[in-house]
């Protein structure tokens, strides 16, 4: 039922899109034959709003996994570089969220632990929306950022690694069958903003499952029994999104970016000093204005890469001092 209500939806679209532009066109047509530029100027402001909505439609046609239209988890852990990459790494989970609310996603917090003196050391947050892990699936990986410190008292320039993990929410449709046998489950407080806030049981929840060492934790609710049903949903997911790697060519290559955060594996370099340039180094693609990227306008990084990955081509591109 789920999947026919997205294709009559999908091809309710594409009907309007053809009645748009005819109705554009016509608009145009009597425009020129009453001599009216401004009912010519109004039909071709449609046709150029169609066609970037026409231009949408078609990088969503590169969303055909069997996971795409689902739900995803994003992980953000800070790497190599101390404070540094923990203040990164949420300047990372910032731009994600910017990115989704743009969007008209929603975004939970299931999982936070704090930097030591700012930033967070990682975060699990769980983004709602329709084809969410489509969008987002390309962006597991290192990325680098070059700065001046604001915690260096000399200004020096410094690098930080902060790494993505992402992968989807299981709904009803996809059976993952887990032996308890094989998980350790842990319990512990959530860490908090103080006071009221911080809990005094152990209701937050880690489960590590043994034979492919996944953790996954959960602490956003203050029932210890609603963080373990929703980290055993988180683990369920990773394992079928393990299970997708391996159906991927690039699997080894992406295993490996996860476990080490630093040089060698960047899929993106964010550089804010000494001067302004946000580079893709899978597909080339680049943005001059760093803060809008980081403020969430990462789409033509997101379609680049789907579109490399559904069609081929591109190479690693050369990386940015």
């Amino acid at each position: 039922m789920r999947e026919r209500t997205e294709l009559d939806e999908a091809i309710a679209s594409i009907l309007r899109l053809e009645r748009d532009v005819a109705d554009a066109i016509d608009l145009i047509e009597l425009g020129d034959s009453e001599g009216d530029q401004e009912i010519v100027t109004e039909g071709e402001e449609s046709i150029r709003a169609l066609a970037s909505e026409a231009a949408r439609r078609q990088v969503e046609t590169l969303l055909s996994g069997e996971a795409d239209t689902n739900d995803t988890f994003l992980e953000v852990h800070s790497g190599a570089g101390g404070t540094e990459s923990q203040d990164w790494a949420l300047m990372l989970m910032r731009m994600y969220t910017r990115w989704a609310e743009r969007r008209g996603f929603k975004v939970e917090t299931l999982e936070f632990t704090d930097g030591e003196e700012a930033g967070i050391k990682s975060t699990t947050l769980q983004i709602k929306g329709h084809n969410a892990y489509g969008w987002l699936k390309t962006e597991s990986g290192v990325h680098r950022l070059v700065r001046i410190s604001p915690f260096d008292s000399n200004a020096r320039r410094h690098t930080s690694f902060a790494s993505i993990w992402v992968y989807p929410v299981v709904d009803d449709r996809i059976q993952i069958d887990i032996k308890e046998a094989d998980c350790r489950v842990d319990t512990f407080r959530a860490s908090g903003a103080g006071g009221q806030h911080i809990n005094k049981t152990d209701s937050a929840v880690r489960i590590t499952h043994i034979p492919t060492n996944i953790v996954v934790s959960c602490q956003s609710e203050r029932s210890q029994h609603k963080n373990r049903a929703t980290a055993w949903n988180m683990l369920r997911a990773r394992l079928y999104e393990l299970e997708l790697q391996k159906r991927e060519e690039k699997a080894s290559a992406e295993a490996a970016s996860k476990t080490d955060i630093g040089w060698g594996h960047q899929l993106r370099s964010y550089v804010l000093q000494p001067y302004q340039l946000v580079k893709d180094l899978r597909t080339g693609v680049t943005s001059g204005t760093p803060s809008d990227v980081l403020d969430g306008d990462i789409d033509p990084f997101l379609e680049a890469a789907l579109a490399q990955r559904v069609y081929g081509g591109g190479e690693d591109v050369e990386d940015i001092d």
